[in-house]
């Protein structure tokens, strides 16, 4: 019988989805469930960059473009990076991407060969393992920590730096946990990255969604131009993810490959989702810091709910819109826990092993839903124990 590639054996999915589908079929034989597995805001696009969107169609905008991007696109994200971080990248550094996963498995595909070492935060964003793996590279998990409010330690970094070592991937503010770096951590890893000559990926499609804290990018040390990549996106705060939009700052050379990736993989992003993103980041703002405020007001209610049950521990997270609940306490692991609050209390979460093994002993919850939901599934957790 033909056989798959080996690449395509070691390429795996994400949790998420398999948690969702269960708690589908639970649906489908009637029963109710509450839904915390899937990172989806639940806001609509604002109308605003949805109108765009409509009136590019409608204005014929349907058709092939560059795929590096829209030259008024690329432009726009010239401006946001000069203003959200510090420095204005080149107009050659600019690509647009269908999305930021896409910027992920590029950057990736362009920086690691076979049996380099890249590190990358465990738990973590379950793609970044799985791409190491497909292409062949040697995964080397910084574990995240509660004592450290699961923030990635540089001095851990240091500890496992080789002559193998390609890249480090940041996630900040980081999904599963909520962390957020502080500014002189970033500066000490990418100061490492330059010492060591090593790539920097830095993963901020939550670098809006920040609590009384500030984002920063360790891309401002090089600006983009010699080792670090910047990643960000349309889907997290804009409420876009079907829209497929993202963008990717990088080393001049680098946008060359990437853009040579773009056409061979996907030809280019659509045109009218683009003209949707020049809207999102040149229109009123004012969605963001609302959307802010309700999450706020969510992640609120459900730390102090988690809290409450018996067996559970939970920082507040300073970024993002997840918790992720210590368990331990609970006597069960992970994938029990989980199990349990599926088939006995209607709720779908996460199990912390989904995002590495050093999620063992935790559980993630996406607070993007409404706050009665947040109330009632605290109080069936509860009665199921």
């Amino acid at each position: 019988m033909i056989q798959l590639s080996k690449g395509a054996d070691r390429i795996y999915g994400e949790a998420a989805f398999e948690v969702l589908a269960k708690a589908q079929e639970l649906e489908r034989k009637g029963k109710s469930i509450l839904h915390f597995e899937i990172g989806e805001p639940d806001m609509e696009t604002p109308d605003n960059i949805a109108k765009a969107g409509i009136k590019a169609i409608q204005d014929k905008k349907t058709h092939y473009v560059p795929s590096i991007g829209l030259l008024e696109l690329r432009k726009s994200v010239q401006d946001e990076i000069e203003k959200t971080r510090g420095y204005r990248p080149d107009l050659e550094q600019v690509v647009i991407t269908p999305g930021l996963k896409p910027g992920i498995f590029f950057s990736m595909l362009a920086i690691i060969n076979q049996g380099d070492e890249v590190i990358y935060q465990d738990p973590g964003y379950p793609t970044y393992g799985s791409v190491t793996s497909f292409i062949g590279g040697k995964s080397i998990p910084i574990p995240l920590l509660e004592e450290n409010e699961f923030r990635m330690n540089p001095d851990d970094i240091k500890d496992k730096i080789t002559g193998k070592t390609k890249l480090i991937i940041i996630n900040s503010p980081q999904n599963p946990t909520g962390s957020v770096m502080t500014k002189s951590e970033l500066e000490d890893i990418a100061m490492l990255a330059e010492e060591h000559d090593i790539y920097i990926v830095s993963d901020e499609i939550y670098s809006k969604m920040t609590y009384d804290t500030n984002h920063y990018t360790p891309t401002s040390r090089d600006e983009a131009k010699k080792r670090s990549v910047l990643l960000d996106g349309f889907s997290k705060y804009y409420a876009m993810t079907g829209w497929r939009l993202g963008y990717m700052i990088a080393p001049k050379k680098m946008a060359e490959r990437l853009q040579d990736f773009l056409v061979s993989a996907v030809s280019c992003t659509a045109a009218f989702t683009q003209w949707a993103g020049v809207e999102a980041l040149t229109g009123n703002q004012s969605f963001i810091s609302e959307m802010m405020t309700r999450f706020k007001e969510k992640r609120d209610t459900i730390v102090k709910g988690l809290n409450t049950i018996p067996g559970f521990k939970c920082l507040f997270p300073k970024g993002a819109f997840y918790a992720f609940p210590n368990i331990k306490e609970t006597g069960m692991n992970s994938q029990e826990c989980a199990d349990h609050l599926l088939y006995k209390a209607g709720v779908a979460a996460l199990p912390g092993t989904a995002f590495g093994p050093y999620g063992e002993g935790y559980l993630r919850f996406s607070y993007a839903t409404t706050l009665e939901n947040i109330d009632i599934a605290i109080n069936k957790i509860k009665e199921s124990f």
